[in-house]
């Protein structure tokens, strides 16, 4: 692997990170696990970044990949392509989005850039409001609106974008506040930034945040939002792109929690719907989505191939109520893991929603985040068996578990008690 890595650091840049000191190369996996170069075999709980949704290796994905390969790679949108057109189908009848259309791309970010890219144009606006501590991809105009400072690299921006309260629940100003009153005061906010400003385009929010370390508002916070933005025509984009498809267990997408006004104006999804094939999309309003009056394509979005994944993986997700699972294992997975952390003094807060779970760490004694607890219990984990994410706002101090979302009852027992001898040991 060292010879790997050099090669890595020789023509890669600085800046793409990787996990571990000794970093590893994944060959090859089955169900929950992977494997390593060395032969290694580790229980995934990170799915590579929320992608692989269902299992490893799902036969029924790769045997559609297979086949429509053998037929034809690629053609790009000039050309009617029957896969896109049966998967837009039904992801715009789950949407719940009226008169829904839908555009697909290659990534959660370039999904991200294309909401945006519709919401100014139909209100001709270029102020968007956007959740502190957020992250909503690596683009120019992704990284304008990215609340989080440590993945946001510029402050230069075609964008201008204010930030709202709300998206982090147990930090901050209003975290003593009751649900209601939390919701009372992030609302007044809103408020008193739209009174100091006008024509704004959209505001952009995910339900649950993901590199910000799996934080939330509590129900409701994005319906009385929605109060708000709908006196002054301003969209509503829920970035969907980790918390969509059932990971949250409770609801189908993460909009719902907060469902009292109606869905959003512009959904976006990518990751787990392709089960690690490139899949992003769009889901806007009929006549948002074609508010555009010049001419676009997408040379790679809606490939042939990636769409016959995304109808094969979204099949077998309802077949088999993945939704479901979530909510069952992930609500035993989270109950165990509260467990633990109450025992460990560095454990701040468990917190989560299906198999979308965050563990916080700080110095004991105090709420000061310690990244460096979380790198090492990262280091820990690996070595007991066990892949898991880190994320959050304040210095990645929050360790991520998002497992595919067959996980069974046995792995999410033997996962939690590889981080428990991983937390104990750090």
């Amino acid at each position: 692997m060292t010879d790997l890595y050099g090669r890595h650091k020789a023509v890669l840049p600085d800046w793409l990170a990787l996990y571990y000191d000794c970093p590893i190369e994944i060959t090859h996996g089955e169900g929950r696990h992977v494997w390593d170069a060395d032969g290694n075999r580790y229980l995934d709980f990170f799915g590579g970044i929320l992608t692989t949704m269902t299992a490893h290796a799902l036969p029924e994905v790769t045997k559609a990949v297979s086949d429509q390969a053998a037929r034809i790679i690629h053609s790009s949108t000039l050309y009617l392509n029957r896969p896109m057109v049966e998967l837009a189908e039904r992801i715009a009848a789950l949407s719940g989005i009226p008169d829904a259309r839908v555009f697909f791309t290659t990534s959660g970010t370039e999904a991200n850039d294309t909401a945006l890219l519709l919401a100014t144009a139909y209100r001709r606006s270029n102020q968007i409001l956007a959740m502190r501590n957020s992250y909503h991809g690596r683009s120019f105009s992704a990284v304008a609106i990215t609340g989080n400072h440590a993945w946001s690299p510029t402050s230069l921006s075609p964008l201008q974008t204010l930030y709202v309260h709300g998206g982090v629940r147990t930090r901050g100003p209003y975290a003593r506040l009751s649900d209601a009153q939390f919701i009372q005061a992030c609302v007044a906010d809103l408020e008193d930034l739209l009174g100091h400003t006008r024509d704004v385009a959209a505001l952009i929010a995910e339900p649950v945040q993901g590199v910000g370390g799996f934080t939330s508002p509590p129900d409701g916070l994005y319906a009385a939002f929605r109060e708000v933005l709908d006196r002054h025509g301003i969209l509503w984009i829920s970035d969907e792109v980790q918390t969509g498809w059932g990971r949250t267990g409770e609801h189908f997408w993460g909009w719902q929690a907060h469902a009292q006004n109606g869905p959003p104006d512009i959904l976006t999804f990518a990751k787990g719907i392709g089960n690690g094939m490139s899949v992003g999309g769009v889901v806007a309003r009929a006549d948002v989505m074609n508010c555009l009056d010049a001419n676009s394509i997408s040379t790679f979005g809606g490939s042939p191939v990636t769409m016959a994944a995304g109808v094969a993986n979204l099949a077998y997700l309802l077949e088999h109520d993945l939704q479901g699972n979530a909510r069952r294992v992930g609500g035993l997975l989270i109950e165990r893991l509260r467990a633990i952390g109450a025992a460990v003094p560095a454990v701040r807060e468990v917190r989560g929603r299906g198999l979308m779970i965050g563990i916080e760490l700080v110095r004991p004694g105090t709420d000061e985040a310690d990244p460096k607890a979380a790198g090492k219990i990262l280091e820990a984990a690996r070595e007991n068996g066990l892949l898991i994410g880190k994320g959050g706002g304040h210095n990645t101090s929050v360790l991520r578990i998002a497992p595919p979302l067959s996980l069974t009852v046995a792995e999410a027992e033997e996962g939690a008690s590889l981080l428990e001898q991983a937390l104990r040991a750090v």
